[in-house]
């Protein structure tokens, strides 16, 4: 908002955002010249389109001054208005209007508009500062072991190998899972993990067994086995921390419709 070209480009950018939000894909142009009845004049800022056949023309007057807008300006862009004709007339500015502008803008129709950076007293009634206490749980699991149907594995696995069993299962977490007896998937490692109990009191070498009455898992050695459970000793990880927004410092600027006091809060 440094000069008169960057607060007039900073208005395009906004009202560009409001119409989208409205559904409007209408461009939003800057330093546009629009032919009236008796010459052809520089607007600020310029739209129009159409609904229904009817066309809505709506022209903007920038103006970054210090001081408060007088009544000849508003009475000048009024000229403007109507030597174009049908036209919806705005003008903003950072610092205000004087009476006698607001009562001239009032009678003839023109929006009077705050555009400005936000000041300390419009937080009043608001709220500024949001913390949010945020605490998220996870498990580390760190060891598995798959406890298998022994009487499946006696009448399906050759005798000469039913000594000393070992089956060998690899994959990522959510790769390995178990399957039911048609084959269709029961739960993955990563879904046994992920649905683990939590216990404040106890975080380190908890112990759970997730049970399975008809649960197979494939194994690289001897193809799907049946299995009765699968045991995990895991740890708990939580972690604490307070999540600050700060509206202040994500408003990139205020509109304020002088007329009723409404505000937008526009975003960075």
């Amino acid at each position: 908002m440094n000069n008169g070209i960057e607060y007039e480009k900073l208005t395009q950018e906004i009202y560009q955002g409001l119409l989208k939000e409205e559904g409007l894909t209408t461009q939003v142009r800057h330093n546009v010249k629009v032919k009236g009845k008796s010459t052809t004049h520089q607007v600020d800022i310029y739209w129009e389109y159409a609904i229904a056949g009817i066309k809505h023309k709506v022209a903007i007057e920038c103006k970054n001054y210090n001081k408060r807008i007088s009544k000849n300006i508003i009475a000048s862009f009024n000229s403007i208005l109507n030597d174009i004709g049908n036209t919806n007339g705005i003008i903003v500015t950072k610092v205000g209007f004087q009476k006698g502008a607001k009562e001239f803008a009032n009678f003839y129709g023109i929006n009077l508009v705050e555009l400005r950076e936000p000041k300390a007293e419009d937080w009043q009634g608001r709220l500024k500062v949001l913390k949010t206490n945020v605490q998220t749980i996870g498990f580390n699991v760190k060891k598995w072991s798959v406890e298998l149907d022994y009487e499946w594995c006696k009448a399906n696995i050759p005798e000469d190998k039913l000594d000393s069993i070992k089956v060998v299962i690899s994959g990522m977490n959510y790769e390995i899972w178990v399957y039911d007896d048609k084959g269709e998937g029961l739960k993955n490692f990563q879904q046994l993990q992920d649905g683990l109990p939590y216990d404040e009191n106890n975080l380190i070498d908890n112990k759970y067994v997730h049970m399975f009455e008809n649960g197979y898992i494939k194994s690289e050695n001897f193809g799907s086995v049946k299995i009765i459970g699968v045991h995990m000793v895991y740890d708990t990880l939580v972690e604490k921390f307070v999540w600050v927004t700060d509206s202040e410092k994500i408003t990139k600027a205020i509109l304020k419709d002088v007329a009723t006091g409404d505000m937008k809060f526009i975003k960075k």
